[in-house]
């Protein structure tokens, strides 16, 4: 049986309230690893996919919805900062944290102003068609779990104030809340000052 929301977007696999949600590749990953967790959908807007809008929809605080990066440094290659939904990244930290002196961005989130950014930090933007092949996720549903290749992953230091926080479950219109500690240990991550409160509004 496949249940549909009022939208007409369909799941299944479990339930949600009277939704029956189709499990994603992380959620399976973290059910194997034995971690609870809960699959909370959301509706989708294609024109705004930024995490102010997901905190939005799930009526929770934009701080504890945290949004997925990815970047390239000049001398590691990839890694991953999950930093608040209100927070941008803060190149000059997350390169020097991750053992690099220069980190471009892959531009994933569209409320990040493109040219601000680009003059600001000094780094040429990733496409956002590396995004898929890289990762395997596409812009609006990145999340830190599962992705094509394990890579370093870094969370801003806030992560650990709240007792669950919320990432993307892998696709558009549904997110994992998760007990951070849980999450930090089974992606390997490591907790830094990587980001800072955006001075760019959001959409």
């Amino acid at each position: 049986i496949i249940f549909a929301d009022p939208d007409g977007t369909t799941f299944c696999g479990m339930k949600h309230g009277n939704v029956k949600i189709e499990k994603t590749n992380a959620a399976r990953l973290l059910d194997r690893a034995k971690i609870a967790y809960e699959l909370i959908p959301y509706r989708v807007d294609e024109e705004h996919l930024a995490a102010t809008h997901v905190a939005e929809q799930l009526g929770e605080d934009v701080a504890a919805v945290f949004k997925t990066l990815v970047l390239r440094g000049d001398r590691t290659g990839h890694f991953v900062c999950v930093v608040p939904g209100d927070h941008e990244v803060d190149l000059k930290a997350a390169a020097r944290i991750s053992g690099n002196k220069k980190a471009d961005l892959m531009q994933i989130i569209p409320e990040i102003d493109l040219p601000m950014l680009c003059e600001y930090a000094k780094a040429d933007l990733i496409p956002v068609r590396e995004l898929l092949p890289t990762t395997g996720y596409i812009r609006g549903g990145c999340s830190p779990i599962g992705m094509k290749k394990p890579f370093p992953t870094f969370f801003h230091i806030s992560v650990l104030q709240h007792s669950v926080i919320y990432v993307s479950a892998g696709v558009r219109g549904l997110q994992i809340r998760i007990a951070p500690q849980d999450l930090l240990r089974f992606v390997g991550g490591e907790t830094a000052e990587i980001s800072r409160p955006s001075s760019v509004a959001a959409e």
